[in-house]
């Protein structure tokens, strides 16, 4: 079976664990801050909180901005539910935004309409496969309109955009470490920031409500318990320090992937000019005329040993967002094309080129 994705682990790796295991610290101790300060250098920010996954991050970072009962949060339309659901989970409700067909990004143009006819609290715009969002467009509008930018780069750690690092460019930044990220501690989330108030806030309500603060515990806030464990943050600093011989490895498959693919009906992953993509997962659009048979195609691939998937959801018309907002096919027409037609390949560092042009070869066969 060609794996989707394998995360890369290796002795480092596992020594690293090791010894926390029989350290007997095992809860958010010197490792968690030594990863912290780690994911803080790389990105340019100046707080990092490590916190239990990207939706603990996502759902704690609008918490720390305002977002609350009854407020508007606008957000894109295509992502993993968990993008949305932090939203609804403080009460909030999503105003959706349609996307660009280019980088399957939030459209700013679209964004600068909602904005126009909609007050809302935040902007969550999301960097889609390890793809750069249009953020200088989305962070100038949110400065017109007085609104923070909450930038969901779970995918997109590594990635930047005219030379400022994807988690680096609004009010907060949100970071996952799930095994098909380049880097990851199994399950794990960062939030990254330069706001002192929305890390202090953060620290909060990941432990209890605890002040990190205070000479003696105090409980200040009713808090969660979203803390990140040493094994996870031993983990995620060997990851580290290799990350960037990942991400080259992912932009040598990526790149190869676009040559075989070159004269085929697929469309291939772009991005935005002086961005750099990670490729979190490499995404191709089937063409129109199989756009019907995706589960088909799917299924083919995974019996001839083969692990693809869809690109990821059409937010809004998943059932609880769909009902809820009372939202019908063809109110968001691009990501109607996209979300259908999308296929992620598999793609991880220590797979081969034949293994690559297997893929390729077996794919075109089901179309």
């Amino acid at each position: 079976m060609i794996r989707l994705a394998v995360p890369s682990i290796d002795e480092e790796d596992l020594e690293a664990v090791r010894e926390v295991l029989l350290s007997g610290q095992l809860v958010q101790g010197k490792r968690v801050a030594q990863f912290e300060r780690v994911v803080a250098d790389y990105v340019g920010a100046k707080h990092a909180v490590a916190v239990s996954n990207c939706t603990a991050a996502l759902h704690l970072a609008l918490l720390s901005v305002g977002v609350g009962a009854g407020d508007r949060v606008a957000v894109t339309t295509y992502s993993w539910p968990a993008t949305a659901n932090v939203i609804a989970l403080c009460g909030a409700e999503p105003v959706f935004v349609d996307i660009d067909p280019v980088t399957y990004n939030m459209d700013p143009s679209l964004l600068d309409a909602t904005l126009r006819r909609t007050s809302v609290k935040a902007i969550l715009p999301v960097d889609v496969f390890g793809c750069m969002a249009d953020l200088p467009r989305i962070c100038s509008l949110a400065d017109r309109w007085g609104v923070p930018v909450i930038e969901d780069a779970a995918c997109a750690l590594g990635g930047d955009l005219n030379g400022q690092k994807a988690g680096a460019w609004g009010a907060a930044g949100c970071f996952s470490f799930h095994p098909r990220k380049a880097v990851t501690t199994g399950e794990g989330g960062m939030l990254t920031t330069n706001n002192d108030e929305i890390a202090l806030s953060a620290r909060r309500l990941r432990n209890h409500g605890l002040d990190p603060d205070a000479t003696s515990p105090d409980f200040v806030v009713p808090g969660y318990n979203l803390r990140l464990t040493e094994i996870q943050a031993a983990l995620g600093i060997t990851q580290m320090a290799k990350l960037e011989r990942l991400l080259s490895s992912r932009a040598r498959h990526a790149a190869y992937y676009d040559e075989l693919l070159a004269n085929t009906e697929l469309v291939r992953p772009r991005a935005l000019p002086g961005s750099r993509h990670v490729y979190q997962s490499y995404v191709v659009l089937l063409p129109d005329r199989a756009a019907g048979r995706r589960a088909e195609i799917i299924s083919s691939l995974r019996q001839s040993g083969i692990e693809v998937t869809i690109g990821t959801y059409h937010m809004p018309m998943t059932t609880f967002f769909r009902r809820a907002g009372s939202l019908e096919r063809g109110a968001f027409p691009v990501t109607d094309v996209v979300a259908e037609r999308a296929l992620s390949l598999p793609l991880f560092d220590s797979m081969s080129m034949e293994h690559q042009r297997s893929v390729v070869d077996r794919l075109v066969d089901a179309l």
